[in-house]
């Protein structure tokens, strides 16, 4: 029996315990008729049709989101991430399962969605202050800020339909987060921004989480899904394939966009299982609680590709050659990959690649052989050692190093062997600094 969903905003005297999202057996399907007459039998007579299909748009889903959590949604086209946030802000309506939602809510979904483009921007703003509860006093005390944060200038007094796909993200974001909003949904749209919009769209967005906002982020950006957010709900097609912090989250999309795409494209060469006597790594199980417990147990976030275990041996060592856990700032480093090139392997096209991380997963420095050297290895050993040297210009704090073995003959390069963990680290500082990196930067003062 179906259920109708619960959407509720939470009186003041509620606990503030409760969390600002919960859903529970969330499932969404959609008719799929064989043709336009049997979608005509189904208006006049629903119980007796029977030429349609049911397509699950979403299949049970469960999350609980906290109040100032920042939760991703992430997935492939398709998955179900916007319907589900179409649920949340009650413009769909659920099949089964319930949702509960406690406080005010501001979205920016698909574009196109909450303006009516024959009104003015002006009209608009006020239109959808109102809809999200706002006195026009309230508005009006606003749209000085909302103007000025949009910056389209005279186009404000404009009809929508005349923006621009970007002039129309402005406004709408501007409107979303001049609200006051208890909980901010933003599905996408800030891609069709510029790029300079987009970070101050998302400096924005960081300073709303400082206080205490609930936002629920979609986006295609792994690098800002690991920056801005603490965890992350993988949806695909319609399924909970994960859920859990942001940075073991996408590091298994990442890992199944990467197979995916290598199943989809032509092999450079056919190739070989690795040989015998190769210790082949096993594979890092999904539910990974995260990097600092990773750090801990000194176990990779994510290992895989083509041929586990041609890596043989991959850290970072000081000047004594040995693998420490701990460097000063201005230490040499050696970043070494010892590795066996699978058999039959196209070696003119192979890359040996490293990139340390911060425990969120951004890259912060990244080196491949392929930079220096497109022209593959040459040397037709059995095994065989990259090294990179550097001094060590990171601030205090911890990090971790990712390596791979890559194939560099397509635009992408294809993962022969990909470990994100392969070594973690700490950093420190003589004395206590700003930034993310230590760069000799040469200072004069004179008078002028």
């Amino acid at each position: 029996m179906y259920s109708e969903p619960v959407s509720t905003l939470v009186p003041a005297a509620q606990p503030a315990s409760d969390p600002a999202i919960r859903i529970e057996g969330l499932s969404k399907y959609f008719s799929v008729y064989h043709s336009p007459l049997e979608r005509l039998r189904h208006i006049i007579s629903p119980a007796r049709t029977k030429g349609f299909d049911n397509f699950r748009a979403l299949n049970n889903i469960n999350l609980s989101v906290e109040r100032g959590e920042t939760c991703a949604i992430v997935g492939q086209n398709g998955s179900g991430k916007s319907t589900l946030l179409q649920i949340l802000c009650g413009t769909l309506r659920a099949t089964e399962g319930t949702i509960e939602v406690n406080g005010r809510i501001a979205a920016l979904l698909e574009l196109g969605a909450g303006f009516n483009t024959d009104f003015t921007g002006r009209e608009n703003v006020y239109m959808n202050g109102a809809v999200l509860g706002l006195t026009r006093a309230q508005i009006d005390e606003r749209f000085a800020d909302i103007e000025a944060f949009a910056e389209i200038g005279d186009f404000m007094d404009q009809p929508v339909k005349t923006y621009s796909s970007g002039m129309y993200v402005r406004l709408a974001f501007s409107v979303a987060i001049h609200v006051d909003p208890q909980i901010l949904i933003v599905d996408e749209a800030l891609a069709v921004g510029d790029s300079r919009f987009q970070a101050k769209c998302l400096n924005r967005i960081k300073a709303m989480k400082a206080t205490g906002v609930t936002i629920l982020f979609v986006s295609h950006d792994v690098g800002a899904v690991r920056s801005l957010c603490d965890n992350a709900l993988w949806l695909d097609k319609g399924n909970v394939r994960m859920l859990g912090d942001a940075f073991s989250v996408t590091a298994q999309y990442n890992q199944f966009l990467f197979e995916a795409d290598e199943g989809a494209a032509a092999a450079p060469a056919p190739l070989s299982p690795p040989v015998d006597g190769e210790s082949a790594a096993p594979q890092v199980p999904a539910d990974i609680e995260d990097a600092q417990q990773a750090m801990r147990l000194h176990r990779p976030i994510n290992h895989w590709g083509s041929h586990v275990g041609s890596i043989l041996d991959a850290g970072i060592f000081n000047s004594h050659g040995e693998r420490a856990s701990v460097y000063t700032d201005g230490e040499p480093l050696t970043v070494r990959i010892r590795f066996q090139p699978p058999v039959n392997a196209n070696r003119s096209t192979m890359s040996a690649a490293f990139s340390m991380k911060d425990l969120r997963g951004t890259d912060l420095i990244v080196s491949t052989t392929w930079d220096q050297n497109p022209s593959g290895f040459d040397a037709h050993a059995d095994t065989l050692v990259a090294e990179f040297r550097l001094p060590n210009h990171l601030n205090a704090g911890d990090y971790l190093l990712a390596v791979a073995l890559e194939d560099r003959s397509g635009v992408q390069p294809q993962y022969y062997e990909y470990i994100e963990g392969a070594h973690y680290f700490s950093s420190l500082t003589r004395t206590r600094q700003y930034g993310t990196f230590l760069a000799e930067v040469a200072q004069t003062i004179r008078a002028d």
